[in-house]
């Protein structure tokens, strides 16, 4: 039985020491869900690794196999986590399995045990250690766009580009600084925003560690469509990271100090929806009541707080329009995010947003089930692999000869324009769902500066390439 006081802490000294086995008594993957599993491989071709390497234990059925190794006593062994390591936790395979197998809880009980369990190499544990010391902090992240806008204004990024030298020093650097986007200077949004006309809706917004510092823009726009279709929104300061990016990679614990603290802020705003405009977010945030469940101080505070969760375009279309769109004559293609997509399981309503604007041609980009290869820190740590998926989503995407790229993540935005880059198609420019509505709500002004940055050639941070 497991004691429910753990929620609170880490797991008991005496459950920790269970030498010998894979998992310990804590939240391991639970035999039940393995046992869901039939092995039929309608997993196989949805998966982004298999479909690369073509080995059976980087599936969704070889990890299953390997959890089910772990609970009957084998040992956690080097291969066996480098097998784990290597999913990118895309969750396509759960939208493909017709047994409704529940990988993505049985893949996160199964990185929390890796992180408590097994002793990584130095390397490895020194960037993981890095990317957690940083990237879940947004006054962090926001101290780092001073010296990326001067290596971007001052030449020097030019300038190590044609030298080579990222590229000897190794791929993880190079993909770092290929993953930068473009930064523009925008004012951070005020505490409180007033509905325009009747307020249908108060909402509580999520600013987001890298959305807020690496993508303010979309955080605007994302204000200015809620307040546009009768929405009051409350963006409280010093909310601090949801956890979602510490919870996909096994810190459980972390994710669920987040967790708490971000319940805590909201906790008297009176809101009526929570809203997110970052797919791998709103995911993690749905989730808070299976995080915290074992918490009696937070359990039902999170399972409340969960439900009140919502994507943006999960809330406009639940809502319905009311703000009238002026015309966008482009065309569009839109990436469906894998924890938006497959996760949550929204995909008709960003669509049907962008499709109910005048003069928008919506095109589809062919095999929309495979991951970009961004996956939150992914990319990162496995930077050739990352490299090759989204090559092949920069080549599927340019094969649709859309004029703009719209997606919903800013994870996705910033390793599919990296791949753009490389493939030559940086004329194509991106942008999140939300700053497209918000240039149809606004009107000719906001229309024509939407489409003079496009054909000029923007990075999905908005400023020209």
């Amino acid at each position: 039985m497991v004691d429910a006081t753990w929620g609170t802490g880490e797991p008991p000294e005496d459950v920790l020491r269970m030498a010998g086995q894979a998992f310990d008594e804590f939240h391991p993957p639970r035999a039940d869900l393995i046992a869901d599993c039939v092995h039929c491989g309608f997993c196989l071709p949805t998966c982004p690794t298999y479909s690369l390497w073509g080995n059976e234990a980087d599936s969704p059925r070889g990890r299953i196999y390997l959890m089910n190794e772990g609970i009957t006593g084998e040992p956690m062994s080097e291969s066996m986590v480098e097998h784990f390591d290597a999913c990118l936790g895309c969750m396509s395979c759960v939208t493909a399995c017709p047994s409704g197998v529940k990988y993505d809880r049985l893949i996160e009980d199964t990185r929390a045990q890796v992180e408590r369990r097994f002793t990584r190499g130095r390397g490895d544990a020194l960037l993981r250690k890095a990317i957690f010391a940083v990237f879940p902090y947004p006054r962090r992240l926001r101290l780092l766009r001073g010296p990326l806008r001067a290596y971007q204004g001052t030449g020097l990024q030019k300038l190590v580009k044609r030298s080579g030298l990222l590229d000897r020093l190794g791929p993880t650097l190079a993909t770092l600084e290929s993953l930068a986007p473009r930064l523009r200077k925008v004012p951070p949004p005020p505490r409180r925003v007033l509905a325009r006309g009747t307020r249908r809706a108060v909402v509580g917004m999520l600013t987001g560690c890298v959305q807020g510092a690496f993508f303010p823009e979309v955080n605007s726009a994302t204000v200015r469509i809620l307040a546009a279709e009768g929405c009051e929104v409350l963006i409280p300061p010093g909310q601090g990271c949801c956890g979602a990016l510490s919870v996909h990679n096994g810190r459980r614990e972390e994710a669920a100090h987040f967790a708490r603290r971000l319940i805590d802020t909201f906790a008297r705003t009176g809101m009526d929806y929570f809203v997110v405009n970052a797919a791998g977010c709103g995911s993690s945030l749905k989730e808070y009541g299976e995080l915290l469940a074992d918490d009696p101080d937070y359990a039902s505070r999170a399972a409340d707080f969960s439900a009140k969760v919502r994507d943006l375009a999960e809330l406009l279309d639940e809502l319905g329009p009311v703000a009238p769109r002026h015309p966008l004559p482009m065309t569009v293609a839109y990436h469906d995010a894998c924890h938006l997509a497959h996760a949550q399981g929204i995909r008709t309503q960003p669509r049907a947003l962008l499709k109910g604007i005048p003069g928008l041609s919506l095109r589809e980009i062919a095999d929309p089930e495979l991951c970009c290869g961004s996956a939150g820190i992914w990319n990162i740590l496995n930077p050739v692999p990352a490299a090759e998926l989204g090559d092949r989503k920069a080549r599927n995407v340019l094969a649709t000869g859309a004029d703009l790229l719209v997606t919903a993540n800013p994870g996705c935005m910033m390793q599919v324009a990296a791949s753009l880059q490389r493939q030559g198609g940086t004329a194509m420019a991106m942008a999140h769902t939300a700053q497209v509505l918000d240039a149809s709500i606004r009107g000719p002004v906001a229309v024509g500066d939407l489409l003079t940055r496009w054909g000029r050639g923007i990075h999905p941070g908005g400023a020209a390439a």
